[in-house]
């Protein structure tokens, strides 16, 4: 799949929001309607591909996508269509703001939830699927990564029907000889494991499964061979949670285990009993103390996954490979966004000054810290430190010192690092205003708030919003700093990204002409930033279908690129690619071939064969060889890419 394509006349694609082993998922624009989807693509892959089994498949998916398209309930991600466009199957759906559970997990170093947080997500996927049941429909796949939780604190399943598909679609793992599907080891009932009738109950299991991670921090049997993970599930019981969780209530451990039992007919029959159960619990607290984790009223101002995500360690060490540092630096590097953020250089160790709380020397290291912890990608650990920043500031200077104000304003933005855009773009927008009033609308620190609100707006699809806001930054800065400043064409760099994102290229073009001729004056024609904006004039030609001009330009990039900044760094490769596309918009295939197989030489030489953007490469490469007609290269590239995409999955 590729940006911009149109589905069926309708669905635009703008940007991948996840990948997986069934396909993509992307933001997309419903033209018709003007909102933004989520549109998730399914495409079948690999030697199952004759004309009988690809009507099978189709059929099935139709009725899959019908009987998850009917359901209507909160707790439920909405399917508003589906449909096939040259030969790739997709579900259109609601667009969540939010977090899945596995994400939440990770953001908070793999420790376990608050246990106000674990009994709400309880109670709603109980609901759910009591919904769903009643529809005759069970999921068969209910890991965290399928349960959301949006910005409002509502919990939805994902996927209804979809994993279903996966062996029909060829991409179901196999363990052994045995016929047993690996789907989501870690999550599977015993009868998925021993391939026995599954119902209702085996929901039932995996959300026991679910609920015991977040409760502890790594599911039941947690040992990281896939294997004795599955006979952990058959044949031993777990331990309980209140072992790694003391403060979990007695009655939700209970809970918990019935859910885990081994024997289907030992396990609450099904999710209304199950609800049933949890309310009683909940009314047994309620005439007790507060829950374990309740920080009480002034908390819930926030997101409910804000309160004391530090709780507890994890019942299970969780085992990830240790990164390659240069592939990190490179990683970072390639998927980093260095004309809106200021680099930070990562230290061996983070300083932690002996400073007393009420210092402010000492609110400033701490800070300076938090942000050194969010330029090395822990954000989670980077936003506790600045909240407990920010109320120090608050408590010693007021709320509307200039201290505070900036403390705010990284707060603001780190949100949105969290994936949070909805809280960054409301925290944004207030301390935009407070700068305003306190420094003035054209202060310098004002301007970089609405700079960087601009960029969140963006991210939301709120690409007029975003537009307006970049102009009028962009103006100011010019006022105040002069046209030439670099701050000054920051701001116009962005307008024509913007532009580019709204399909408004013929005005792009003029911006990013300007922006060029500005910076070849400022900083020389092989400037990096000067080409960066010549990398965004010639996608923008492309987009206007001028493609000869796109080629020159792309060339002509990529060979600066080069010489700056060398063969194989990121950037450089980025226009190397675009060198390819343009080639095949020209019909000029074969030669694309030769820039494509370069591109994806570099990127596995230095990310390694499983990166993912060597993947993407490497599948560049094989539908080149689709359309110069090597369908046996094609189809075994294909295959390689498949096989390393699910290495990487049992890695994960």
């Amino acid at each position: 799949m590729t940006k911009d394509r149109l589905l069926q006349g309708r669905y635009r694609l703008l940007d991948v929001i996840g990948r997986g082993g069934m396909g993509e998922v992307w933001r997309a624009r419903d033209e018709s309607l003007g909102r933004q989807v989520a549109v998730k693509c399914l495409k079948p892959r690999g030697p199952r591909q004759e004309p009988g089994f690809l009507t099978v498949l189709r059929e099935r998916f139709r009725r899959e996508a019908r009987a998850a398209g009917g359901l209507q309930h909160r707790g439920i991600t909405v399917v508003h269509d589906f449909g096939e466009d040259e030969g790739t199957l997709f579900l259109v759906m609601e667009l969540l703001s939010g977090r899945n559970l596995s994400q939440l997990m990770d953001d908070n170093g793999r420790r376990p939830l608050p246990v106000p947080d674990v009994i709400d997500i309880a109670e709603q996927v109980a609901a759910a699927l009591a919904y769903t049941h009643a529809q005759a429909i069970v999921h068969r796949d209910l890991k965290p990564a399928n349960i959301v939780r949006t910005l409002d604190g509502t919990v939805k399943i994902c996927d209804f029907g979809i994993a279903r598909l996966g062996h029909d679609i060829g991409f179901t793992a196999r363990l052994t000889g045995t016929g047993v599907a690996m789907g989501s080891p870690d999550y599977m009932s015993p009868e998925q494991i021993g391939a026995d009738t599954v119902d209702d109950r085996s929901d039932l299991y995996s959300l026991g499964c679910v609920l015991y991670e977040i409760a502890t921090g790594a599911p039941p049997f947690g040992s990281g061979d896939a294997w004795a993970v599955l006979v952990g599930h058959r044949d031993t019981a777990p331990e309980p949670p209140r072992t790694h969780r003391p403060e979990l209530p007695e009655p939700y451990e209970r809970i918990i285990l019935d859910l885990l039992a081994k024997d289907p007919d030992d396990r609450p029959q099904d999710a209304d009993e199950l609800g049933k159960r949890l309310a009683d619990a909940r009314q047994d607290a309620s005439g007790t103390a507060p829950l374990p984790g309740d920080a009480g009223a002034v908390a819930r101002r926030q997101p409910s996954w804000t309160r004391g995500m530090t709780l507890g360690s994890p019942a299970h060490p969780v085992r990830r490979p240790p990164a390659d540092p240069a592939t990190a630096v490179l990683t970072d590097t390639w998927t980093g966004d260095t004309d809106r953020r200021e680099e930070v250089s990562p230290a061996a160790g983070i300083p932690r000054p002996v400073l007393p709380d009420d210092d402010p020397d000492a609110l400033t290291a701490r800070l300076e810290a938090g942000l050194a912890l969010g330029g090395r990608g822990r954000h989670f650990e980077a936003h506790q430190i600045c909240v407990a920043v920010l109320a120090g500031r608050e408590r010693l200077l007021g709320p509307d010192h200039p201290d505070t104000l900036a403390c705010r304003h990284h707060l603001a933005f780190g949100l949105a690092d969290l994936g949070r855009l909805e809280d960054s773009y409301a925290m944004a927008h207030e301390v935009a205003r407070a700068r305003a009033r306190v420094l003035g609308p054209r202060h310098p620190d004002t301007l970089v708030t609405r700079y960087e609100h601009a960029h969140v707006m963006g991210r939301l699809g709120q690409w007029e919003e975003a537009l307006r806001t970049y102009r009028e930054v962009a103006a100011a800065r010019a006022e105040v700093f002069g046209p030439a400043h670099t701050d000054t064409l920051a701001a116009h760099y962005e307008t024509g990204i913007t532009l580019g994102r709204m399909g408004r290229s013929a005005e792009a073009l003029a911006v990013y002409r300007d922006v060029v001729a500005a910076r070849t004056r400022a900083w020389g024609a092989d400037h990096p930033e000067t080409l960066r904006a010549r990398h965004g004039l010639g996608v923008n030609l492309g987009r206007l279908g001028r493609w000869e001009e796109a080629l020159a330009e792309a060339r002509a990039v990529a060979a600066g690129r080069g010489r700056v900044l060398g063969a194989d760094h990121p950037d450089t490769l980025v226009s190397r690619r675009e060198i390819a596309v343009a080639l095949g918009w020209l019909g000029r295939w074969a030669e694309a071939l030769g820039d494509y197989r370069q591109v994806a030489d570099a990127r596995e030489r230095v990310l390694g064969p499983g990166h993912l953007d060597a993947l993407a490469s490497r599948t560049d490469e094989a539908q080149c060889l689709e359309q110069l007609g090597r369908t046996d290269e094609a189809t075994a590239l294909y295959r390689r890419v498949a096989a390393l995409r699910q290495e990487r999955a049992a890695r994960r």
